[in-house]
C-alpha cells in the first residue's frame, strides 16, 4: 500500500498509542481518515471507545470521507512550544458522516484570519513517528469553492 500522507511536522505531539486508539492513528497510509463505527447500529464514535455507547455492540474502524465543517476554532498566538510557529489554528471539525461527529485538529494551508465557523474543510494526513510506529495525524485544509 502506498503512503499518501504529507511529510511530518516535527512539533506535533502525539498520544501514547494503545489498542483502543491505534487504528485511528496508524491506518492513514492509504490517505483516508478512520473513525470507529458501531457494527450493529452504525453510530460513528469519536474518540475511539471499547464498545458502542448507544447499543453496546462492537466498534470497528472504518474510513470516512474526510469532509466536514469548522464548528468552532481559536487562533493560538502563545508560543508554548518553541518548535511550533505561531499563529496556528485549533478547530473543532464536525464531519459530514454524522451530526456531532467531531474532531479537534489544526487548520493548515491558510491564513488564520481566513478561518470561520461553517468553513468547509477536508482532511490531510501528516506522517509522524510515534515511538516505533508510524502515525498519521489528521489536519484539515479549506475546500476551495
Amino acid at each position: 500500500m502506498s503512503d499518501h500522507a504529507s511529510p511530518a511536522i516535527p512539533a506535533r505531539v502525539l498520544p501514547e498509542l494503545r489498542d483502543r486508539n491505534r487504528k485511528f492513528w496508524t491506518a492513514g497510509a492509504d490517505g483516508r481518515l478512520y473513525i470507529t463505527q458501531c457494527t450493529q447500529c452504525s453510530l460513528w464514535v469519536s474518540p475511539p471507545a471499547d464498545d458502542c455507547p448507544e447499543c453496546g455492540a462492537r466498534l470497528e474502524a472504518r474510513p470516512v470521507s474526510g469532509h466536514g465543517n469548522v464548528l468552532t476554532y481559536t487562533v493560538n498566538w502563545q508560543p508554548f512550544n518553541p518548535a511550533v510557529p505561531v499563529p496556528y489554528v485549533i478547530a473543532i471539525i464536525e464531519l459530514e458522516e454524522q451530526r456531532d461527529l467531531r474532531l479537534a485538529a489544526n487548520i493548515v494551508d491558510c491564513e488564520p484570519d481566513s478561518v470561520y465557523s461553517g468553513m468547509p474543510v477536508e482532511v490531510r494526513l501528516e506522517r509522524q513517528h510515534a515511538g516505533d510506529e508510524v502515525a498519521y495525524v489528521p489536519v484539515f485544509v479549506p475546500i476551495s469553492a
